[in-house]
């Protein structure tokens, strides 16, 4: 049954089939990655590079191009040291305009300067201006600490300065009195 009395042919044939099999799995795993764009341009939707300066990664270079949108946007803001300032996830992030950016589903969360969790901070919907870094929403939003939860029906945070501005049908619940007015107040 074997083509030649030595059967040598039919070891040859397997290891040619065993060799091809695996250099095209090889090829497919590799290729998207070698693969350059159409036109020979970079790609848009690349990952989030460092800039110049480190306060400048994050918030202002969002890699997304204008009209469109992407699930699931996780997005890191540095300080000018290169310390995690804090964390944006977005369910849905679409850039409106070269300035504008809108987010569905955002959750961020700040960091203390020992890079612990400060500030969760929930909104529904709302608009990130590039230029000067303010994030506001029109729906009911909620900033919570380990010793306060804060809603209201509008808000204005600055992720610079963690500073915000609540209007409209805002409450607030003080958890832990003594870690908010400190260990001197008592």
């Amino acid at each position: 049954m074997l083509p030649s009395r030595s059967g040598r042919s039919a070891n040859w044939s397997w290891f040619v089939w065993l060799l091809s099999i695996l250099s095209l799995s090889l090829l497919i795993s590799t290729g998207p990655a070698l693969a350059s764009p159409k036109g020979g341009k970079k790609s848009k939707l690349a990952t989030a590079t460092p800039s110049a300066s480190p306060g400048e990664q994050g918030l202002t270079n969002i890699p997304l191009p204008v009209g469109h949108e992407a699930k699931g946007l996780v997005l890191p803001d540095f300080d000018a040291e290169g310390h995690l300032r804090g964390k944006f996830e977005a369910g849905v992030a679409r850039r409106i305009d070269d300035g504008h950016v809108r987010f569905q589903h955002l959750k961020i969360t700040t960091y203390t300067p020992e890079n612990r969790p400060d500030l969760q901070i929930d909104m529904r919907t709302s608009v990130l201006d590039l230029k000067t870094r303010i994030l506001s929403s029109h729906e009911r939003s909620t900033i919570r600490r380990a010793d306060f939860n804060i809603v209201g029906d509008s808000v204005a945070f600055d992720p610079n300065t963690k500073t915000g501005r609540l209007i409209g049908n805002v409450k607030m619940v003080i958890t832990d009195k003594s870690h908010l007015m400190g260990r001197g107040n008592e």
